[in-house]
């Protein structure tokens, strides 16, 4: 039987098929520090995947576990019990394949070595001088930074030594990009911006993103899901999805009655996780 699929056709199905993958999978994921009545459960039996090329964003109460939630993501913390799965591998420490970009840039970036020197740090076993040079500086070229890697971190403004904790990250060209805050210590202005950064090499990169934040706003704008946490002891209460148009724009995208829709879907869910875990503690 003729074949009558175009040239090129079948790899492109191949390809969409590849995307829609679940690259990373959390399985019923449980934290709890000490023993008997005294234990604090963290995270009870946290389940979501993330598919391969997705933005999705965390988001719940103060104290629901974000961080420590993608602390295991990223093996840097050994769950109770659960586990993540990582392109088909247990999660058992940190993966080759996977970069972690942390809320607090001032400790991120080695102050006594100069941007590019920051930015190529992760490549240094990995990659000949040229080559980590190359993609160093290619990597700041996209976060706005060309130019600036002969400058200390010292002698950027926080946005930009984000922006270079950023270019690190996507100089090493990690199969998932984990973000923990990662604009909570910015002024409103500066976030605004990185928001539409990480969205612009997201599609430049065509990365998977997991991003934690605790801003509402935020997690609706930038993800395609957004997966909201009760309070602790922590499980997913709803993951939306986020049906808003590409691409994303601060003034048209949020001024769209839909945008307003899921921004207080995540809201009253949020608000409903604190008034039970209020309840809970009064008993």
């Amino acid at each position: 039987m003729p074949n009558d699929t175009a040239p090129g056709a079948e790899r492109s199905m191949q390809d969409t098929r590849a995307d829609a993958a679940e690259l990373l999978q959390i399985r019923d994921l449980n934290v709890s520090y000490g023993r008997g009545d005294q234990a604090a459960h963290i995270l009870a039996g946290v389940d979501f995947a993330v598919r391969r090329g997705e933005f999705v964003c965390v988001v719940g109460p103060s104290g629901s576990g974000k961080t420590t939630l993608l602390r295991c993501v990223a093996g840097l913390q050994t769950p109770t019990g659960g586990d993540t799965v990582f392109e088909g591998e247990v999660v058992a420490g940190p993966p080759k394949k996977m970069a972690v970009i942390f809320q607090d840039y001032s400790r991120s970036l080695l102050p006594w070595m100069r941007v590019l020197a920051n930015v190529e740090l992760p490549l240094r076993n990995t990659l000949p001088k040229a080559q980590r040079r190359a993609r160093a500086e290619e990597a700041l070229e996209s976060v706005g930074l060309g130019g600036k890697g002969a400058l200390y971190p010292w002698q950027l403004s926080g946005g930009m030594q984000q922006r270079a904790a950023i270019a690190r990250g996507l100089a090493y060209q990690p199969d998932v990009l984990l973000m923990d805050e990662p604009f909570a210590a910015v002024d409103a202005q500066t976030r605004i911006d990185l928001e539409d950064l990480v969205l612009r090499v997201r599609e430049r990169y065509r990365m998977t993103i997991l991003f934690v934040t605790h801003d509402i706003d935020e997690a609706v704008y930038l993800a395609d899901r957004v997966i909201v946490l009760s309070g602790a002891p922590t499980a997913v209460t709803e993951d939306v999805d986020v049906d808003l148009p590409m691409p994303r724009d601060q003034v048209a995208t949020k001024a769209l009655p839909r945008y307003a829709e899921l921004r207080n879907r995540v809201f009253t869910r949020i608000q409903e996780a604190k008034s039970h875990a209020l309840v809970s503690g009064r008993r």
